[in-house]
């Protein structure tokens, strides 16, 4: 009867301390290369040459010791990459530093440290106020060589072919049967793609995404290549999870990437991601595709505001290889987070790094110095403050839908929130070094007269008599307008201010 008891306790104290999926949508996330972002000596001078793709020596108390540099940007989780035994060799493209050739899923990667040590950072976020999210992957496992010569017996406890889809690669990416059932890589690493309708296969995956989380008091899960498995299986996943789940769809199709809301908590926005960055990604970019893109997304989407947003990760260049200009990089990141769904930033981003593909976008975070005087990483800083204020201001405000209102060649303009609380935000394809311009948008919904200050600038506007809102954008940055009385020690510390009109 006693232990009856303890265990009812604690079953309750999980979900009582457990974050649901809806309270996810007020979380920003930091999302890093666990042997990418911090080492356990604390070193910013060990080497990382990226094109080697080897363990460069990160860990999770490395990342531990970093708490504070993540935690001075205000974010509020963070996002770290799998952690399971992965192959041991050093293949044809390197090491498995990355996580995703997974071999043994019962162990833990000794080259990230201990289960205490697991552990250890799960309560040091917790100890915070922040959360943890883990990234998984059920697809696949990892073998160093090709397909039609694995060694299935290095597995645990996938140790038989008979868990496996037949070896395939995939030839038709338009082909879903050929998604689903043959394998990604390649013969010179093999992705050995699971039976996921096998209900061997799915109970032990079940099981053991169960115990993951409850071992190490995980928060979130984000998943890896979704689109490869059958969709009924991540109903059961992210039911077994118990946790907030998103999940990588890589396809910038709403109406495709969506459907897999049906399944799993949220998605990773790749369609907003794609028009996003073509909008910035040089001055004069695509205004128009961004504008129509948000309102397909809201109309294919079950939930656009539990969506995962980014405009860097580690399977992607970094946005910084298109282009240094620092403007168009901070319209990209403030769209990011007063849009609808969740803001992910990417270790590195804050230091305006600027690796291509991969290997080139995975570059060790410490030789950056943690810098905290850096420009994004001021910008971010405050962006996430500007986040955290209308969410304090307007409780209906993460589960508002974002409108846009307007769009013309260098400028796009988008509302979010309830009633006279509603955030509005200006952003520029314009560039740092363009001239200064002006601009009047039409269909914010605030009443003429209506004092209205930028949150970046402390710079305070009034509605017209026709309720637009006119502005001088200068050095092609970004504005987010709030009334006038949100200003306070936090922001602008509710001092007079010049007028942006």
């Amino acid at each position: 009867m006693h232990l009856l008891i303890s265990v009812v306790f604690l079953l309750l104290l999980q979900t009582v301390s457990s974050l649901s999926p809806a309270e996810w949508r007020s979380q920003s996330i930091y999302f890093l290369l666990t042997d990418r972002f911090g080492r356990t000596d604390n070193s910013t001078t060990a080497e990382c040459d990226v094109e080697k793709r080897l363990y460069c020596g990160g860990t999770w108390q490395g990342i531990i010791n970093q708490l504070d540099y993540i935690q001075g940007m205000g974010f509020t989780a963070i996002w770290i990459t799998p952690v399971t035994e992965q192959l041991s060799q050093d293949t044809g493209y390197g090491e498995a530093y990355h996580g995703y050739w997974q071999q043994k899923i019962y162990n833990l990667d000794s080259h990230l440290g201990t289960a205490d040590d697991l552990k250890a950072l799960s309560k040091a976020l917790h100890d915070r106020g922040m959360y943890l999210m883990v990234d998984v992957v059920a697809n696949h496992m990892g073998y160093d060589g090709p397909g039609n010569s694995v060694d299935y017996s290095v597995f645990d406890p996938f140790d038989s072919s008979s868990y496996f889809h037949k070896y395939c690669l995939i030839s038709n990416y338009d082909d879903q049967n050929d998604v689903q059932n043959c394998w990604l890589g390649d013969t010179t690493v093999s992705l050995p793609d699971l039976n996921t309708k096998d209900a061997e296969v799915r109970e032990l995956w079940y099981d053991w995404v169960t115990g993951l989380v409850s071992n190490y008091s995980i928060d979130g899960l984000r998943i890896d290549t979704v689109k490869h498995v059958e969709k009924t299986f991540w109903e059961g996943y992210n039911q077994a999870a118990g946790v907030y789940c998103v999940g990588e769809v890589f396809d910038g199709d709403p109406k495709y990437t969506c459907a897999y809301q049906s399944y799993l908590d949220a998605v990773l926005n790749y369609p907003i991601y794609y028009p996003l960055l073509n909008a910035f990604k040089a001055p004069g970019g695509n205004m128009g595709d961004l504008y129509n893109m948000v309102n397909s997304v809201a109309s294919h989407c079950s939930d656009p505001t539990v969506l995962g947003n980014f405009i860097e990760n580690h399977d992607n260049p970094r946005f910084a290889s298109y282009t240094d200009d620092y403007s168009l990089a901070k319209n990209a990141i403030t769209f990011m987070f007063l849009s609808d769904g969740i803001p992910i930033i990417y270790a590195g981003e804050e230091q305006h790094y600027s690796g291509g593909s991969d290997p080139g976008n995975r570059e060790a975070v410490w030789l950056s110095g943690y810098s905290t005087d850096a420009e994004l990483y001021k910008f971010i800083a405050t962006t996430n403050k500007i986040r955290s204020l209308v969410i304090l201001k307007d409780n209906k405000y993460v589960t508002s839908k974002n409108v846009p209102f307007y769009q013309d060649d260098n400028t796009f303009a988008m509302r979010k929130g309830s009633g006279n609380s509603q955030a509005i935000t200006v952003l520029s394809n314009a560039g740092s070094s363009s001239d200064s311009y002006s601009v009047t948008v039409k269909g914010a919904e605030y009443s003429s007269g209506t004092q209205l200050i930028d949150l970046y600038s402390c710079a305070k506007v009034t509605v017209g008599d026709d309720g637009s809102i006119s502005l001088q954008v200068e050095s092609g940055l970004p504005k987010v307008l709030v009334p006038a009385s949100y200003a306070g020690d936090a922001l602008c510390g509710g001092s007079s201010a010049p007028s942006i009109a």
